[in-house]
């Protein structure tokens, strides 16, 4: 009996490779979206953007086996603007650790936030003003001269061994030269909240005039308001003058150098008038 012939194998079409090779490269540009939305390194996906721009192709007649889309066009080869595809994404979700970043902040949140900074810069540029004062009128060395933590005030310290003798609240003679240029830099700032603070260390007073360190250094700050409004025509709607006694201190009142620091007359310049 005859065999009979194998039959031979159908023809196989060629047009099924384009429609193959375009579902790859929407595979890929799937994969590079995912890639792009998850947490990467920002200069390493920078590079990645930059190289598939580059070298990502469309193979042609991709529009006729898959369609007009973002990413396909009508059967020309033209290469994929990646990177300004993938910044819709990338600039939806923001890292909110970003310090730049205020998407996610609400309006009352945003106004905060720009009082803050602008208090902060108002701050900074008068405590270079107040330096500056301090280095013209040659005293600089004789007081200290900070800025406030939270950006509220601009402090001038005085040693209060200088203004006064040990458990008295007359000013020294030999200190008026110093508080005179004192008064001279407040007068550029006499619209602004000026507050008068004494300090002492934590020894007791024995005698004497006062009963207790509180009454001692709210005697203090008193005759300096007193000098600045008498003596410098400071207005006194503007100043105020208050007694902190041992409870603020600088040093450690263990030692005679801490005490000596904490024994002072602090002069805050507030940023707001």
């Amino acid at each position: 009996m005859a065999r009979r012939k194998s039959e031979e194998p159908e023809s196989i079409s060629g047009g099924w490779i384009n429609t193959f090779a375009d579902l790859m490269n929407l595979l890929l540009c799937f994969f590079v979206l995912l890639f792009s939305m998850s947490t990467v390194d920002a200069d390493k996906y920078e590079q990645l953007v930059t190289s598939l721009s580059e070298r990502v192709d469309i193979f042609d007649g991709g529009g006729k086996a898959v369609g007009e889309g973002a990413f396909i066009s009508s059967g020309t080869s033209q290469k994929i603007s990646m990177e300004q595809y993938f910044n819709e994404f990338e600039n939806s979700g923001k890292d909110p650790d970003r310090e730049d970043d205020t998407s996610e902040m609400s309006e009352e949140e945003k106004y905060k936030k720009k009082m803050a900074e602008e208090q902060e810069e108002r701050t900074r540029a008068l405590y270079e003003e107040v330096t500056q004062e301090t280095e013209k009128k040659n005293i600089e060395h004789m007081v200290n001269v900070n800025m406030d933590e939270q950006y509220q005030f601009v402090q001038i310290s005085l040693n209060g061994a200088i203004l006064f003798a040990s458990g008295s609240d007359t000013i020294n003679k030999s200190a008026l030269g110093i508080l005179s240029k004192v008064g001279d830099i407040l007068k550029i700032y006499d619209s602004h909240m000026i507050k008068i603070e004494g300090h002492t260390d934590k020894i007791p007073i024995s005698g004497g005039t006062f009963p207790n360190n509180m009454w001692l250094s709210t005697a203090r700050a008193t005759r300096v308001f007193e000098y600045f409004k008498d003596e410098k025509g400071l207005d006194p709607k503007t100043m105020e003058a208050t007694g902190r006694s041992k409870y603020d201190p600088v040093a450690d009142n263990e030692t005679e150098e801490g005490r000596a620091k904490n024994r002072r007359v602090e002069i805050k310049i507030y940023t707001d008038k």
